[in-house]
């Protein structure tokens, strides 16, 4: 079987308009005129834009009520906290990257909207050997 031999379509498109640099952004110097400016953010969601010590796997769990006052992305947040979640879920559910849910996570941190929780260090818990030694004393009694 072979494959259908069609041409794509090109959209028409008016010839670039020349520009003059622009002095306050060196990013459109004039030296390259093939050089795409730099990019921008392509989220920008409130706050400093710092990002606190979340790990992708901290549980997550909602301390307050959506309200009126908050963004829509942190209402969802609040909505899907109902239960414990990892930020890693969260980032999933919403669809953002990492690094978005991460800073959207630390501006509600410092709110105290949510609480955030280290996952539980596997060395953390006692040894088995002790917890059989402790049942069986105590179906001694």
């Amino acid at each position: 079987m072979t494959p259908p031999k069609r041409q794509r379509r090109l959209p028409e498109q008016a010839p670039p308009q020349p520009q003059a640099p622009s002095e306050a952004d060196p990013s459109q110097s004039g030296d390259d005129p093939d050089k795409p400016p730099n990019p921008e953010r392509l989220f920008v969601i409130g706050g400093d834009g710092e990002r606190g010590l979340l790990d992708l796997v901290a549980l997550v769990v909602a301390r307050a009520e959506p309200k009126a006052s908050t963004t829509p992305e942190q209402a969802a947040v609040l909505r899907l906290c109902v239960a414990p979640l990892s930020v890693a879920e969260i980032s999933a559910y919403l669809n953002l990257p990492y690094s978005v849910v991460s800073a959207l996570l630390t501006d509600m941190l410092t709110a105290e909207l949510i609480q955030a929780r280290a996952p539980i260090v596997r060395q953390a818990l006692p040894d088995r050997s002790i917890l059989e030694a402790v049942m069986h004393g105590l179906q001694k009694l």
